[in-house]
């Protein structure tokens, strides 16, 4: 099958950018160049296999990133602004802004060496050792290593699953209630990795209200909040002013411009002793981001979004086809496609190797994807036997012979 047999993709929502500006650069990637020794992604496993896992995009940098790294490069290296870049801090702000994180206070915000270092600096600073900590399951496996690494334990709420045509992942409100019992933190993963889902403004207000009622602190993931498909504004956990001074956001370039080897996030909260509190819970185990990395914020921030705009246009495209291919090809796949993200959750169970599924697609497709088990902890794990997290950031081309691959060893029917 090629992209010309596919069925009609579904268009982009009136207001979005077009992918044109991509396509010459993002589909003609050659494998052999992506294969560099530097990259984790292309050589963690055996030539000839395509990588769909680590999230990262297989996407240039952005020009005007490189332009500043560049530029940045001919100053010396010396220490950073530490106390936190004024300019990043400027720009970022007026970001979050249109998040609906309006009147954040001079020391709301707090710069980190990444996305994941805030997770765990949120469970030491708001848990004690053996509490339970909230979360919602399947989730990014940080969320749940941060709790069982520093002595808390995982309070899982399973999502509920999607039933039907068009259905997508829900919120479970009753097994939320039940795994809430004796927590003092939620941490929160919006968008959601690795379903994609968006938490519409009826959950969160509902999520909210949870939230104020068990009298919860909360950590909300919002990394991939530019990585939408959908015109419609992004609306920040936060947003709601009932909530800020129980809140710690955290946020960052890594997924949206793929950057991930420059290591940056930030923590924002209303509440400036909250912020306070949970970054020093840490203390000096964090180390400061970079000076390349403060440089390549502030590059995105400033003239970043027409690369942006173009990039989340194209993995559009690519979500597309992989829905298409999926119900023309493999229909017996289960798969709520995502709302943001770059990240598809596969539903393999009904596959007679449903068990080890993830070595069966790297042994027989030549594919590797993420292992359904890692999104939850300990036995909660084998819950998602039988589920992939598959990463389409790649080029048309690629992705289209990922999926015949699979297609190929799965099989397009599946036997009663």
């Amino acid at each position: 099958m090629t992209q010309a047999d596919l069925p009609e993709l579904t268009p982009l929502t009136p207001g979005t950018a077009s992918e044109a500006g991509a396509t010459d650069v993002y589909g003609s990637l050659d494998p052999a160049a992506l294969r560099h020794p530097d990259s984790l992604k292309w050589t963690a496993f055996p030539e000839g296999v395509i990588p769909l896992w680590v999230a990262d995009m297989d996407y240039p940098v952005a020009p005007p990133i490189l332009d500043a790294l560049h530029d940045r490069l001919t100053r010396g290296l010396g220490y950073p602004q530490l106390p936190g870049d004024p300019l990043l801090n400027a720009a970022l702000r007026e970001r979050l802004a249109s998040h609906g994180l309006t009147d954040l206070p001079p020391e709301g915000v707090a710069f980190l060496p990444g996305v994941v270092p805030g997770i765990y600096a949120s469970v030491a600073g708001l848990t004690r050792p053996g509490d339970p900590v909230l979360s919602m399951t399947p989730v990014y496996h940080p969320f749940h290593l941060a709790v069982t690494e520093q002595g808390r334990r995982v309070a899982a709420a399973p999502l509920r699953e999607p039933e039907g045509t068009g259905a997508r992942w829900e919120i479970d409100w009753a097994a939320l209630e039940t795994a809430a019992q004796g927590c003092g933190l939620l941490l929160l993963c919006h968008p959601h990795n690795p379903t994609g889902r968006v938490w519409d403004a009826a959950e969160l207000a509902r999520l909210r209200d949870f939230v104020l009622e068990r009298g919860l602190y909360v950590m909300s993931d919002e990394l991939h909040a530019e990585l939408r498909f959908t015109s419609q504004p992004f609306e920040a956990f936060a947003a709601d002013p009932r909530v800020r001074a129980r809140t710690v956001t955290l946020t960052g370039p890594a997924k949206a411009y793929n950057t991930a080897g420059l290591g940056i996030g930030a923590m924002v909260g209303h509440d400036p002793e909250l912020v306070r509190r949970v970054r020093a819970a840490a203390g000096g185990l964090m180390g400061h981001p970079s000076a390349l990395s403060v440089t390549a914020w502030q590059a995105a921030l400033r003239a970043g979004g027409p690369w942006l705009a173009e990039t989340v246009a194209y993995l559009r495209g690519n979500r597309d086809v992989l829905g298409a291919f999926l119900a023309a090809r493999l229909p017996w796949v289960r798969c709520a496609l995502p709302q943001a993200t770059y990240l598809a959750w596969l539903d393999l169970r009904a596959h007679p190797r449903a068990g080890d599924i993830q070595q069966f697609l790297l042994d027989e497709a030549r594919i590797a994807v993420h292992n359904g088990p890692v999104f939850a902890p300990g036995e909660l794990g084998a819950r998602y036997q039988g589920f992939v997290r598959l990463n389409f950031a790649t080029s048309r081309p690629l992705l289209i012979e990922a999926l015949e691959r699979m297609a190929d060893a799965l099989g397009e029917t599946i036997s009663a």
